[in-house]
């Protein structure tokens, strides 16, 4: 199996993954996923949807991730691993991604600053005199 690429993106993160046929192994930036994630629970979600799927140990990842924080990230992450197996196998993989949602590109984005008040939706207090 030749290699597969994908992308996911999440907030103004951005994962580029590179799947191939192995062990099991998943490298971020050339750490492995416990270096890179410390958490648990980012770990968890990255791993999503090889468990769903049920092939944690047949796929070798490799990804370059960047720019947002470490939440944004594992999101870009799965969506960008969930993609990539979809190319390897859609029939099989699909429809077990996308029921659980994993397909999905959640589009919100932090809304920008406005001039002249503090924030995107924040305004000055108001003083009658």
């Amino acid at each position: 199996m030749d290699v597969i690429n994908a992308l996911g993106r999440r907030k103004s993160a951005v994962a580029r993954v590179y799947l191939r046929s192995g062990k099991g192994n998943i490298t971020i930036n050339g750490r492995t996923l416990e270096d890179y994630f410390k958490e648990e629970t980012l770990r968890y979600i990255v791993r999503q949807p090889l468990n769903v799927t049920g092939t944690l140990a047949d796929f070798d990842i490799k990804v370059n991730l960047d720019g947002g924080g470490i939440k944004g990230q594992a999101e870009a992450l799965r969506l960008g691993i969930s993609r990539a197996l979809c190319e390897v196998d859609k029939e099989a993989y699909r429809p077990v991604l996308k029921s659980n949602g994993f397909l999905t590109r959640d589009a919100r984005e932090v809304e920008r600053k406005k001039p002249g008040q503090p924030g995107a939706r924040r305004r000055f207090q108001f003083s009658k005199r």
